[in-house]
């Protein structure tokens, strides 16, 4: 039985405020990226099955780590944040922040209220969410030796929240702490995927490169 190894995307289009126009990595992005994808390389680190969503930033970010064709499964998607988070504003004056600071508070209010159900008309709910990526975890599975995910942070705060059972608050917590190319690993112990890793960033800890940890 092999692990997954879950990686968000590098630094994407940080003055986006649309789904359109953030998918599209920044040239700091593309560099964290290639950071990762040498220190896997130096490290000998074998990840013979390559799989991530459809997004741009998703692929962008494979191809800068220098990884093989990956296996493109839309379930890996992140979520839309900024569709769900305009419908939060129209329907009840919940504003989108304009910096990280914001999103500490507005991530886990506007999650708990997707979850609840209070926003409507969202592209999914999160009960569908849910099961897209523990569908998505189950048949990428541990069998035929260690895979490589590249995806988002909200897909990667909702697998640590399957596998250890967390609540809403504590999952946007997770979903606030997770850095561009940081890697998360799942391993399966008994019938179950249990983290082992979580937040990594090895390729950028070393004092030159510690500017280039970033969250948004």
């Amino acid at each position: 039985m092999a692990h997954i190894t879950l990686v968000r995307h590098g630094q994407a289009n940080t003055t986006a405020r649309d789904e359109v126009n953030y998918d599209k990595l920044s040239d700091l992005g593309h560099q964290q990226a290639r950071w990762l994808g040498a220190h896997l390389q130096n490290t000998q680190a074998s990840y013979p099955r390559v799989y991530c969503g459809t997004l741009s930033r998703h692929l962008e970010t494979a191809s800068s780590m220098g990884l093989p064709e990956p296996t493109r499964d839309p379930r890996l998607n992140e979520i839309e944040y900024f569709n769900i988070a305009k419908l939060y504003e129209e329907q009840h004056g919940v504003s989108i922040p304009t910096d990280r600071e914001g999103f500490v508070e507005h991530l886990p209010r506007t999650f708990t209220a997707w979850a609840k159900g209070e926003i409507e008309e969202t592209p999914e709910t999160f009960e569908e969410f849910e099961t897209r990526v523990s569908d998505a975890l189950r048949d990428i599975g541990t069998e035929g030796g260690p895979a490589i995910v590249v995806t988002s942070g909200g897909l990667i705060s909702m697998a640590v929240r399957q596998a250890m059972g967390l609540d809403i608050p504590a999952m946007a917590r997770v979903a606030l702490a997770i850095m561009n190319t940081s890697m998360h690993r799942l391993h399966p112990i008994g019938a179950q995927l249990s983290p082992v890793l979580f937040n990594a960033v090895p390729h950028l800890e070393a004092p030159d490169r510690q500017f280039a940890q970033t969250h948004l």
